[in-house]
Protein backbone atom coordinates (compact mmCIF):
# COMPACT_ATOMS: atom_id res chain seq x y z
CA UNK A 1 0.00 0.00 0.00
CA UNK A 2 2.93 2.59 1.18
CA UNK A 3 4.30 1.45 -2.50
CA UNK A 4 1.28 2.23 -4.38
CA UNK A 5 0.98 5.75 -2.71
CA UNK A 6 4.54 6.49 -3.15
CA UNK A 7 4.18 5.83 -6.52
CA UNK A 8 1.69 8.00 -7.17
CA UNK A 9 2.93 11.13 -5.23
CA UNK A 10 5.46 10.56 -7.32
CA UNK A 11 3.85 10.25 -10.72
CA UNK A 12 1.58 13.05 -9.78
CA UNK A 13 4.89 15.14 -9.28
CA UNK A 14 6.52 14.32 -12.32
CA UNK A 15 3.46 15.06 -14.44
CA UNK A 16 3.17 18.60 -12.32
CA UNK A 17 7.20 19.53 -13.50
CA UNK A 18 6.23 18.25 -16.70
CA UNK A 19 3.70 20.63 -17.56
CA UNK A 20 5.19 23.55 -15.27
CA UNK A 21 5.08 26.63 -17.62
CA UNK A 22 8.29 28.16 -17.62
CA UNK A 23 8.48 32.21 -17.31
CA UNK A 24 8.50 33.46 -20.34
CA UNK A 25 10.51 36.40 -22.12
CA UNK A 26 9.86 39.95 -21.38
CA UNK A 27 7.26 41.20 -24.23
CA UNK A 28 5.86 38.03 -25.23
CA UNK A 29 1.94 37.27 -24.58
CA UNK A 30 1.00 34.02 -23.99
CA UNK A 31 -3.13 33.03 -24.79
CA UNK A 32 -4.45 29.78 -23.37
CA UNK A 33 -8.03 28.36 -24.76
CA UNK A 34 -10.08 24.99 -23.69
CA UNK A 35 -11.61 23.28 -26.66
CA UNK A 36 -15.13 22.90 -25.30
CA UNK A 37 -15.06 20.81 -22.38
CA UNK A 38 -12.00 18.72 -23.49
CA UNK A 39 -8.95 19.06 -20.81
CA UNK A 40 -6.89 19.82 -23.43
CA UNK A 41 -5.59 23.40 -23.47
CA UNK A 42 -4.23 24.89 -27.14
CA UNK A 43 -1.29 27.79 -25.95
CA UNK A 44 -0.07 30.08 -28.75
CA UNK A 45 2.81 32.40 -27.86
CA UNK A 46 3.44 35.50 -29.40
CA UNK A 47 5.94 38.37 -28.91
CA UNK A 48 4.77 42.17 -28.95
CA UNK A 49 7.53 43.99 -29.59
CA UNK A 50 7.94 47.08 -27.95
CA UNK A 51 7.39 50.77 -30.56
CA UNK A 52 11.31 51.75 -29.38
CA UNK A 53 12.33 48.51 -30.67
CA UNK A 54 10.34 48.82 -33.92
CA UNK A 55 11.54 52.55 -34.68
CA UNK A 56 14.83 51.63 -33.94
CA UNK A 57 15.11 48.56 -35.79
CA UNK A 58 18.38 48.26 -37.09
CA UNK A 59 19.89 51.12 -35.97
CA UNK A 60 22.87 52.21 -33.67
CA UNK A 61 21.38 54.99 -31.46
CA UNK A 62 23.58 57.27 -30.84
CA UNK A 63 25.33 57.43 -27.06
CA UNK A 64 25.68 61.06 -27.14
CA UNK A 65 24.55 64.42 -28.44
CA UNK A 66 27.16 64.50 -30.76
CA UNK A 67 27.62 61.28 -31.68
CA UNK A 68 25.43 61.40 -34.38
CA UNK A 69 28.19 60.85 -37.22
CA UNK A 70 29.78 57.45 -35.20
CA UNK A 71 26.42 56.41 -34.43
CA UNK A 72 25.61 56.33 -38.39
CA UNK A 73 28.85 55.26 -39.16
CA UNK A 74 28.38 51.87 -37.15
CA UNK A 75 24.67 51.46 -38.54
CA UNK A 76 25.94 51.34 -41.77
CA UNK A 77 28.82 49.33 -41.09
CA UNK A 78 26.54 46.83 -39.33
CA UNK A 79 23.92 46.58 -41.18
CA UNK A 80 24.52 46.92 -44.78
CA UNK A 81 28.69 46.28 -44.46
CA UNK A 82 27.93 43.20 -41.88
CA UNK A 83 30.83 44.18 -39.73
CA UNK A 84 29.59 44.16 -35.69
CA UNK A 85 30.77 46.96 -33.73
CA UNK A 86 30.13 49.09 -31.23
CA UNK A 87 29.71 53.04 -31.33
CA UNK A 88 32.34 53.27 -29.06
CA UNK A 89 34.73 51.22 -30.88
CA UNK A 90 33.98 53.32 -34.38
CA UNK A 91 34.20 56.93 -32.20
CA UNK A 92 38.00 55.64 -31.28
CA UNK A 93 38.51 54.29 -34.68
CA UNK A 94 37.38 58.19 -35.98
CA UNK A 95 39.80 59.73 -33.11
CA UNK A 96 42.32 57.56 -33.95
CA UNK A 97 42.70 57.78 -37.83
CA UNK A 98 40.75 60.96 -37.98
CA UNK A 99 41.95 64.36 -37.49
CA UNK A 100 41.73 64.33 -33.78
CA UNK A 101 42.27 67.91 -32.83
CA UNK A 102 39.83 69.07 -35.05
CA UNK A 103 37.18 66.60 -33.83
CA UNK A 104 37.73 67.68 -30.55
CA UNK A 105 37.38 71.48 -31.21
CA UNK A 106 33.96 70.95 -33.18
CA UNK A 107 32.48 68.27 -30.74
CA UNK A 108 31.61 66.36 -34.17
CA UNK A 109 33.28 63.71 -36.51
CA UNK A 110 33.23 64.69 -40.41
CA UNK A 111 32.89 62.93 -43.91
CA UNK A 112 36.76 63.07 -44.32
CA UNK A 113 37.17 61.10 -40.30
CA UNK A 114 34.66 58.66 -41.96
CA UNK A 115 36.55 58.19 -45.26
CA UNK A 116 40.03 57.69 -43.44
CA UNK A 117 38.43 55.10 -40.92
CA UNK A 118 36.61 53.07 -43.14
CA UNK A 119 39.80 52.89 -45.94
CA UNK A 120 41.73 51.96 -42.57
CA UNK A 121 38.88 48.81 -42.54
CA UNK A 122 39.48 48.04 -46.07
CA UNK A 123 36.56 49.02 -47.53
CA UNK A 124 36.00 51.32 -50.89
CA UNK A 125 34.19 54.67 -50.02
CA UNK A 126 33.57 58.27 -51.43
CA UNK A 127 31.94 62.02 -50.55
CA UNK A 128 29.99 63.33 -53.32
CA UNK A 129 27.74 66.11 -54.63
CA UNK A 130 24.41 65.34 -55.80
CA UNK A 131 21.35 66.36 -56.61
CA UNK A 132 17.76 64.63 -55.32
CA UNK A 133 17.59 62.86 -58.99
CA UNK A 134 21.21 60.96 -58.30
CA UNK A 135 19.40 59.94 -54.59
CA UNK A 136 16.43 58.53 -56.17
CA UNK A 137 18.56 56.42 -58.45
CA UNK A 138 21.08 55.18 -55.50
CA UNK A 139 21.10 51.46 -54.88
CA UNK A 140 23.30 52.03 -51.63
CA UNK A 141 22.06 53.54 -48.31
CA UNK A 142 24.33 56.93 -47.75
CA UNK A 143 24.67 58.76 -44.70
CA UNK A 144 23.98 62.79 -45.25
CA UNK A 145 23.73 65.77 -43.15
CA UNK A 146 20.63 67.40 -42.31
CA UNK A 147 19.81 70.65 -41.17
CA UNK A 148 17.06 69.44 -38.69
CA UNK A 149 15.49 72.00 -35.88
CA UNK A 150 18.35 74.46 -35.54
CA UNK A 151 21.05 71.43 -35.34
CA UNK A 152 23.88 69.60 -37.80
CA UNK A 153 23.03 66.34 -37.76
CA UNK A 154 24.10 62.78 -39.59
CA UNK A 155 21.33 60.37 -40.71
CA UNK A 156 21.17 57.32 -43.12
CA UNK A 157 19.51 57.78 -46.17
CA UNK A 158 17.75 54.16 -46.70
CA UNK A 159 15.84 55.21 -49.98
CA UNK A 160 13.22 57.36 -51.79
CA UNK A 161 9.53 55.73 -52.34
CA UNK A 162 6.39 57.37 -53.59
CA UNK A 163 7.56 60.82 -52.69
CA UNK A 164 8.73 60.31 -49.35
CA UNK A 165 12.68 59.86 -48.04
CA UNK A 166 13.05 57.43 -45.55
CA UNK A 167 15.97 57.89 -43.09
CA UNK A 168 17.70 56.20 -40.22
CA UNK A 169 17.95 58.86 -37.76
CA UNK A 170 20.63 57.53 -34.86
CA UNK A 171 18.62 60.15 -32.81
CA UNK A 172 15.05 59.73 -33.18
CA UNK A 173 14.97 56.08 -35.43
CA UNK A 174 13.44 55.36 -38.37
CA UNK A 175 11.84 58.28 -39.63
CA UNK A 176 10.67 59.74 -43.06
CA UNK A 177 9.94 63.07 -44.82
CA UNK A 178 8.28 64.17 -48.12
CA UNK A 179 10.93 64.84 -50.97
CA UNK A 180 10.30 68.39 -50.78
CA UNK A 181 10.96 68.46 -46.66
CA UNK A 182 13.95 66.47 -47.20
CA UNK A 183 15.64 68.94 -49.63
CA UNK A 184 14.92 71.73 -47.25
CA UNK A 185 16.92 69.76 -44.89
CA UNK A 186 19.67 68.43 -46.67
CA UNK A 187 22.99 70.36 -46.05
CA UNK A 188 25.34 71.21 -48.78
CA UNK A 189 23.77 68.48 -50.81
CA UNK A 190 26.58 66.50 -50.08
CA UNK A 191 26.12 62.33 -49.25
CA UNK A 192 29.32 59.94 -47.86
CA UNK A 193 28.68 55.86 -49.22
CA UNK A 194 30.42 52.95 -47.65
CA UNK A 195 30.76 50.53 -50.58
CA UNK A 196 31.05 46.76 -49.28
CA UNK A 197 33.55 45.97 -52.09
CA UNK A 198 33.52 42.06 -53.22
CA UNK A 199 31.29 40.88 -50.45
CA UNK A 200 27.40 40.49 -50.77
CA UNK A 201 25.91 43.38 -48.99
CA UNK A 202 23.25 42.66 -45.91
CA UNK A 203 19.76 43.79 -46.97
CA UNK A 204 19.05 45.30 -43.29
CA UNK A 205 18.55 48.62 -44.38
CA UNK A 206 16.40 47.96 -47.10
CA UNK A 207 12.87 49.49 -47.24
CA UNK A 208 10.43 46.78 -45.88
CA UNK A 209 6.33 47.04 -45.63
CA UNK A 210 6.21 47.84 -41.65
CA UNK A 211 8.84 50.61 -42.17
CA UNK A 212 5.88 52.69 -44.42
CA UNK A 213 4.62 53.49 -41.05
CA UNK A 214 7.00 55.81 -39.83
CA UNK A 215 5.52 59.16 -40.70
CA UNK A 216 5.49 62.16 -38.57
CA UNK A 217 2.04 63.54 -37.48
CA UNK A 218 2.77 66.93 -38.82
CA UNK A 219 3.52 65.21 -42.59
CA UNK A 220 0.11 63.43 -41.45
CA UNK A 221 -1.58 66.41 -40.78
CA UNK A 222 0.10 68.16 -44.25
CA UNK A 223 -0.94 65.09 -46.09
CA UNK A 224 -4.66 64.70 -44.80
CA UNK A 225 -5.25 69.06 -45.38
CA UNK A 226 -3.58 68.44 -49.15
CA UNK A 227 -5.71 65.26 -49.97
CA UNK A 228 -8.49 65.74 -47.82
CA UNK A 229 -9.59 70.13 -48.78
CA UNK A 230 -12.78 69.63 -46.17
CA UNK A 231 -10.91 68.81 -43.50
CA UNK A 232 -8.53 72.18 -43.67
CA UNK A 233 -11.75 73.99 -44.97
CA UNK A 234 -13.84 72.65 -42.00
CA UNK A 235 -11.10 73.18 -38.83
CA UNK A 236 -10.77 76.79 -40.44
CA UNK A 237 -14.48 77.70 -40.69
CA UNK A 238 -14.69 75.99 -36.72
CA UNK A 239 -12.01 78.55 -35.77
CA UNK A 240 -13.56 81.71 -37.51
CA UNK A 241 -16.89 80.68 -35.74
CA UNK A 242 -15.41 80.88 -32.65
CA UNK A 243 -13.62 84.04 -32.57
CA UNK A 244 -16.96 85.30 -34.22
CA UNK A 245 -18.64 83.93 -31.17
CA UNK A 246 -16.16 85.42 -28.73
CA UNK A 247 -16.28 88.98 -30.31
CA UNK A 248 -20.10 89.00 -29.90
CA UNK A 249 -19.94 88.07 -26.51
CA UNK A 250 -19.16 90.24 -24.24
CA UNK A 251 -18.62 87.97 -20.88
CA UNK A 252 -16.43 85.61 -23.30
CA UNK A 253 -12.38 85.64 -23.26
CA UNK A 254 -9.61 84.84 -24.97
CA UNK A 255 -8.40 82.16 -22.86
CA UNK A 256 -12.38 80.29 -22.68
CA UNK A 257 -11.65 80.64 -26.71
CA UNK A 258 -8.83 78.80 -26.64
CA UNK A 259 -9.95 76.04 -23.99
CA UNK A 260 -12.60 75.33 -26.91
CA UNK A 261 -10.28 75.25 -29.26
CA UNK A 262 -8.22 72.65 -27.55
CA UNK A 263 -11.33 70.88 -26.62
CA UNK A 264 -12.48 70.62 -30.26
CA UNK A 265 -9.17 69.74 -31.74
CA UNK A 266 -9.01 66.86 -29.47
Amino acid sequence: MLLVLAGSILTFTMVQEATEVEPFDRGTIVLEQKVDASPVELRWDTRVEPLVEQKFRNIVRQAYDYSCGSAALTTVLNFYVGRSLTERQVMEGLLHYGESERIVERRAFSMLDMKRLVTALGYPSGGFKAEIEDLMELDHPAIVPIDHAGFKHFVVLRTIRDGRVYLADPAVGNISFTVAQFQEKWDDNVLFIVFPGSDKPLDNLELKEEDLRFVDDQTMTLLAMQQIPAFHESTERRIQNLLERQKNNPDGSVENTRKQLHYRRH
